[in-house]
């Protein structure tokens, strides 16, 4: 099977930069794309980016020119760049693995443990 784990994560301050990776181990052979969810409190798990292995990349339009989305084929590691940062964006973040190209999180196969984002004022 496929085991993600995530790092990156922390307390930082409106307008901050956080970079979160997540390397995976396991039979990474069967995952085509990879992509990045939050869900804050009271809040349905929200879409954020996804990236293929052949050059495929979304994001939703709250992150577009925020943040970026990165993959290293080799190590089998996803990246997301988050730069200025907002309060609204304080919530947890997933990494997921899925064996096609999909913004839909029941589509996604494999998940990382989360970590937490706060952004303070």
């Amino acid at each position: 099977q496929v085991q993600l784990v995530e790092s990156g994560g922390g307390l930082v301050q409106a307008g901050d930069s956080l970079r979160l990776s997540c390397g995976t181990t396991g039979r990474t052979e069967s995952i085509y794309a990879m992509g990045w969810f939050r869900q804050a409190p009271g809040k349905e798990r929200e879409f954020l980016s996804a990236i293929s292995r052949t050059g495929g990349i979304t994001y939703t339009d709250s992150v577009k020119g925020r943040f970026t989305i990165s993959i290293n084929n080799v190590k089998n590691t996803v990246y997301l760049q988050m730069n200025s940062l907002k309060p609204e964006d304080t919530a947890v973040y997933y990494c997921a693995a899925a064996r096609h190209f999909t913004t839909v999180a029941h589509e996604y196969r494999y998940w990382g443990q989360g970590t937490q984002v706060t952004v303070s004022s």
